[in-house]
This record gives C-alpha cells, sequence and structure tokens, in this order.
C-alpha cells in the first residue's frame, strides 16, 4: 500500500467511524454533541496519525499480502492499534470531558467494543474490494 492509499484509507474509515460514534456517545454517555464532536474529530486526527505509523510497522512484520491474512493475524492487528490507542486517549478523555479516570475507562469501553469490531470489518472488507484501486488508481 503506498502513502496516497493509505491516507484514503485512514480518510475514510475515519470519516465511516464519525459517522456512528459521535451520535452513539452523545445518546448513551450525555455528552453534549459540539464536546462530542470536538473528542470525535480529535481522537480521528490522533487516530490517522497512528494508523499510518501502526500499519507500516504492522505491513513490514506481518507482510504485504493483506489479502490473506489470517483471523489471527487480523484480530492482533486490532487489539495492538486500539491498545496504542487507549493509552494516549484516555487521559486526554478524562481531562477535555472532565470526568474521572473511571467514567473515561468506561467511555473508552465502550469505544474500544465498537472499534475493535468496526476495524476488522473494514480492513477485511476494504482489504477484500480494494476500493483505492477501483475508485482513484484503477489498475
Amino acid at each position: 500500500m503506498n502513502t496516497a492509499e493509505r491516507i484514503f484509507q485512514a480518510l475514510i474509515f475515519e470519516m465511516i467511524a464519525l459517522f456512528f460514534v459521535v451520535p452513539a456517545s452523545v445518546y448513551f454517555g450525555g455528552f453534549a454533541t459540539g464536546k462530542m464532536a470536538i473528542v470525535g474529530i480529535g481522537l480521528s486526527i490522533f487516530a490517522m496519525l497512528w494508523n499510518y505509523i501502526y500499519n507500516i510497522v504492522f505491513d513490514k512484520i506481518a507482510g504485504h499480502n493483506r489479502k490473506d491474512r489470517s483471523l489471527l493475524t487480523r484480530v492482533t492487528h486490532a487489539c495492538g492499534f486500539e491498545l496504542g490507542m487507549v493509552v494516549i486517549t484516555l487521559p486526554i478523555l478524562a481531562w477535555y470531558l472532565n470526568i474521572t479516570w473511571l467514567a473515561a475507562t468506561a467511555l473508552e469501553a465502550g469505544f474500544l467494543v465498537f472499534i475493535l469490531i468496526y476495524t476488522y470489518i473494514f480492513n477485511v472488507l476494504y482489504d477484500k474490494h480494494q476500493p483505492y484501486k477501483k475508485w482513484v488508481n484503477k489498475s
């Protein structure tokens, strides 16, 4: 995957995730829409940077043939990515939303459950359908 495709993949991933995460966190968490939109966009920007770096490293370790990755490889990929996200974002969520670490942990747990499932499904579908090659590169 070249740099342009990695950026394309990250943008598509984050836009779809925001579509689900912001309304759900407002509805289930009772947070203000504007505040959750800022949290969502901030987390998305960080996640895109982290996604870019993490996937380069992961591809070097797991190999570049993404179409034939096993379930274990994909689960390892998703869990590793999310662990990195949680370590950085938990204290930021607690501070910005002015909530306890326990409340921030519960919020992160909700994000984590959604994102782990979403990451797996997104990457399987992305790798299978190769939208960048179909829509942008057409090769």
